[in-house]
């Protein structure tokens, strides 16, 4: 059964089996699942009754729909927010890596790499001069240069490593901002 259509779309289908949705496609969600989420990116320990409440729902149907939005992958977890200078790493930098070849097998030692240093926060593949974007924290330029050195600049397939020191974070960990979906 198919909740009622609302101002901003389609939504989840429903039914006793569970959810289904067609994988890789935007989910429009319900207002009531926005509210949800909105309230879970502020605060993810927020107890179901807290949430129902503040959301306007019961307890059980609350419940029910963040089960729903984590099946659908829409929700994928729960994790603290740690201040990296107070663990004694004080050195930011976004890198921007340049590759010299793009063949399955040297992307692959580059993933490689990239998965197995701690170093390393995030990595996006983009467009435009660099092939990839990392996020680098580490307790000082001279754990960076020993990164650098003894990882990022071995590795062949790397052509060129631009690095831009973050001086201070401006916004962190923003929210999504679901009204920018509607269209």
């Amino acid at each position: 059964m198919l909740p009622k259509s609302a101002e901003n779309g389609i939504f989840l289908a429903r039914n006793s089996a569970g959810l289904r949705f067609a994988k890789g496609s935007p989910i429009k969600l319900e207002k009531s699942d926005i509210r949800v989420l909105r309230a879970l990116q502020l605060d993810g320990r927020i107890s179901n009754q807290d949430l129902a409440a503040h959301v306007g729902l019961s307890p059980s149907s609350c419940w029910r729909r963040v089960r729903e939005l984590e099946a659908a992958g829409i929700i994928t977890g729960y994790r603290a927010t740690i201040d990296p200078e107070a663990c004694g790493l004080g050195f930011h930098a976004l890198v921007q890596v340049e590759l010299n070849r793009h063949a399955a097998e040297p992307l692959g030692s580059f993933g490689d790499m990239v998965a197995a240093h701690d170093e390393v926060l995030d990595c996006y593949a983009t467009t435009g001069d660099a092939d990839y974007h990392l996020r680098v924290v580490c307790r000082s330029k001279e754990a960076y240069f020993a990164f650098l050195e003894d990882v990022l600049f071995r590795l062949p397939v790397v052509s060129k490593v631009r690095t831009n020191l973050i001086l201070t974070e401006t916004k962190r960990h923003g929210t999504l901002a679901f009204d920018m979906a509607a269209t």
